[in-house]
């Protein structure tokens, strides 16, 4: 096998890997590493972790990409361990600490009771170390320099919050949230409710959307793996989406439809729909009111 830095031919080649991101890996690199020894054309993540977090990071290739803001927007869910009594700059053992408190003497019952503050919809204010932007300048640049920005509480919603464990200094939480949720600001806003502060020690990312990490699928495993061994792991072009309704296009309208023309088509109005030829996914479309068929994104396979 050719050494990364050697150049190699790139191919066509679409479809979604459910990558099992390790620590000290930034998503970008990650993505470059699946990207090479696949010898994708084209690749892009759905969803960034930090290199201090693990999980599964899907991976989308080729024409895969254009379904990719889909699990962008989709729910995800985490495990983590909260470390209480010391808070951080960051949020996470990457920062200095800033202050150290006691830690209350904690049971289960006094532990639930905070947590049932966080669950359903309530309201996190984003943290400095993180990539929004401020005048075009992403927060964390400005939090290196040790400027803080005001930051306007956005909306969220945990779906799930269950104490998995604990013990006198730390908690371990499963959270299952929505899109744009910090789970750094969620344990620091729990470590503060507690009365004591935490930043985050353990964050592992177990589901994005409809999709489930499969432990496996790491960097190492899909190196071991011959090319066409590593094309079977490979989940369809469409899977981020394959929950959405599947129809067939109109006979004799495949070609008008990969360039983008509409059709009529007897089936209710639906704002998004999968369309197929037989078994080949074409792209989605919209289907309007008036019973037509309209390309949205067409997909261009070989």
């Amino acid at each position: 096998m050719p050494t990364q830095n050697q150049k190699i031919k790139r191919r066509n080649i679409s479809g979604v890997f459910l990558l099992n991101k390790p620590l000290g890996l930034s998503s970008n690199a990650a993505l470059q590493k699946v990207r090479w020894l696949y010898r994708a054309n084209k690749a892009g993540h759905t969803g960034a972790l930090d290199p201090l977090a693990s999980g599964l990071l899907p991976i989308c290739l080729g024409e895969a990409t254009k379904f990719s803001h889909y699990l962008l927007d989709s729910t995800k869910r985490y495990q983590t361990t909260v470390k209480l009594g010391e808070t951080t700059a960051t949020g996470d053992v990457e920062g200095e600490i800033l202050e150290k408190r006691d830690v209350p003497v904690l049971d289960k019952d006094k532990i639930e009771q905070v947590l049932a503050q966080f669950r359903g919809d309530i309201e996190q204010v984003p943290p400095m170390y993180s990539a929004l932007k401020k005048q075009g300048r992403p927060l964390y640049e400005l939090a290196r320099k040790g400027i803080e920005v005001e930051r306007e509480a956005r909306p969220i919603t945990i779906y799930a919050l269950q104490l998995l464990d604990f013990n006198e200094n730390s908690i371990t939480l499963d959270v299952t949230c929505s899109k744009g949720t910090y789970i750094r600001v969620l344990g620091e806003d729990i470590g503060q409710a507690l009365g004591c502060g935490g930043h985050l020690t353990m964050l592992h990312r177990i589901q994005t959307g409809h999709f489930d990490i499969i432990p496996e699928y790491t960097i190492e495993y899909l190196e071991s793996l011959t090319e066409q061994e590593r094309e079977a792991l490979l989940l369809a072009v469409y899977s981020p989406v394959e929950h959405f309704t599947q129809v067939q296009v109109p006979e004799g309208r495949a070609e008008y439809f990969s360039r983008g023309m509409e059709s009529n088509i007897e089936h209710p109005a639906e704002a998004q729909v999968l369309v197929f030829d037989g078994e080949k996914c074409l792209g989605l479309a919209e289907i309007s009111d008036k019973k037509r068929l309209i390309p949205k994104r067409v997909l261009n396979l070989e």
